[in-house]
């Protein structure tokens, strides 16, 4: 890369263009105004070296950047996803399509190089160009026709499953990275392994428990998935199961959890093929009942997974917390759902309050179907398992989600998602949190 130039630019005063509502017209003039930020941008220290005025002549140009990209979103986002797709007639996922339109649509959205650039930094480095990829798909995901595409495309099976499925088939077992997936019987066991976080997710977790999802779902034999965490080598857990502990912070602090491929492709992808099933080439669904076993504790993300399980196996020694309020990020998916497993006042308290419920607490019996001593836990499951796999269950879980989350409701709280928690991410108290956690010595 070429070295920066050090001198202060002028200030961003370009006014920016009157859209007319012709596609080719406001793509061209979007093209024109985003490149003339890009090069003021150019001219600007890397952002750890800019003064607090030249820091806001940067925040000037992304401000009216993206206004001009949501204005242009607003007018012309259904023919952009038409493009991007083909008519429609491709499923394109979330990567993809962010690429694609970066290609077609300059200065819509970050390019591959802005973005490999941006994965260089820590968080609090970089230029939050991924703020302009949750406009992108919050704009998409508010319009019904492109939100529906994107989301049964997301429910397709990946490459990577496809590719280990006959394996799979065959033997029963299968080695995904920090997944270990083994069938019993007619039973899929995942078992988390992401042993130097105690479980916390990461973008290459997201993509290991999406392969095997996928992998319980098209494979015949499995009828049951069940989701639990392994036995941890950290010191202070050694020997237990951990079920999660949310989103890796320290991952976050070093740059390395992507809007696209962690945020929002965690949700659309591997939770909701969890919730509604995987998309067949025939566009059939499949669906099949999942069961959730929780040791020692469900944090942040491990706490929203639970909400789509059918049911859900706790050890009496273990908690649930949902922290995302204090970490300063949003969720999940659990806003849409806590209040319908627990209440509005509980929701509250454990999202906005940051509450901590113990198996103990009587608030527990709303999270988990079966609390049980630990050495239960085995037989338990197994139990619960072998209930879930009769033959009306797929049925009526199907009813069930429809009636509690149809599908318009997921992808309308999706849109709000995509502009919020990408914000979030960069946003000043997240941004000092997560360098907190950066700094403390390590555990693991």
């Amino acid at each position: 890369m070429t070295a920066r130039a050090t001198t202060r630019p002028h200030r961003w005063d370009r006014t920016a263009p009157e859209l007319t509502g012709a596609p080719d017209a406001d793509a061209a003039a979007l093209r024109s105004f985003t490149a003339a930020g890009e090069d003021l941008l150019a001219a600007l220290p890397a952002k750890p070296d800019r003064t607090p005025d030249q820091q806001n002549t940067a925040d000037e140009i992304h401000r009216r950047c993206r206004g001009l990209r949501a204005e242009f979103l607003r007018g012309h986002v259904d023919r952009v996803h038409t493009e991007l797709t083909d008519g429609r007639s491709r499923s394109v996922r979330l990567a993809e399509l962010a690429g694609a339109a970066a290609e077609r649509f300059p200065g819509l959205v970050p390019t591959a190089a802005q973005l490999a650039d941006e994965r260089r930094h820590p968080q609090r480095d970089k230029e939050g160009r991924e703020i302009d990829q949750g406009l992108f798909f919050g704009a998409l995901l508010a319009a019904p026709q492109a939100a529906a595409h994107v989301v049964a495309s997301m429910l397709r099976p990946t490459a990577r499953a496809r590719a280990a499925l006959p394996a799979f088939r065959r033997t029963g077992v299968a080695e995904l990275g920090c997944v270990h997936l083994e069938r019993q019987g007619d039973t899929a066991f995942l078992t988390v392994r992401n042993l130097h976080c105690l479980n916390a997710e990461d973008d290459p977790s997201v993509d290991d428990m999406e392969t095997a999802v996928d992998l319980v779902l098209l494979d015949e034999a499995c009828r049951v998935g069940v989701v639990r965490g392994g036995h941890m080598t950290h010191p202070r857990y050694l020997g237990r199961r951990v079920f999660s502990a949310g989103i890796n912070l320290k991952d976050l602090h070093r740059g390395r959890i992507s809007f696209v491929d962690f945020l929002l492709r965690r949700e659309i992808g591997y939770i909701n093929k969890i919730l509604r099933g995987l998309r067949t080439d025939h566009d059939e669904t499949v669906e099949k009942p999942w069961v959730a076993a929780v040791d020692t504790f469900a944090i942040g993300g491990g706490a929203q997974l639970l909400l789509v399980f059918d049911s859900v196996v706790a050890a009496t020694d273990s908690y649930v917390s949902l922290p995302a309020a204090k970490e300063g990020i949003v969720p999940g998916a659990a806003n849409l759902r806590l209040s319908r497993a627990v209440g509005p006042r509980i929701a509250r308290q454990m999202i906005l309050g940051g509450a901590v419920i113990e198996a103990t607490d009587p608030r527990a019996a709303l999270l988990a179907d079966r609390l049980v001593a630990p050495d239960a836990m085995e037989d338990t499951i197994a139990e619960t398992a072998e209930q879930l796999s009769a033959p009306a269950v797929v049925a009526n879980r199907r009813m069930l989600n429809l009636a509690e989350e149809p599908p318009a409701s997921f992808n309308a709280y999706m849109a709000e998602f995509a502009v919020q928690q990408s914000r979030r991410a960069y946003s000043p108290d997240v941004l000092a949190k997560v360098a907190r956690v950066a700094a403390k010595p390590s555990t693991t």
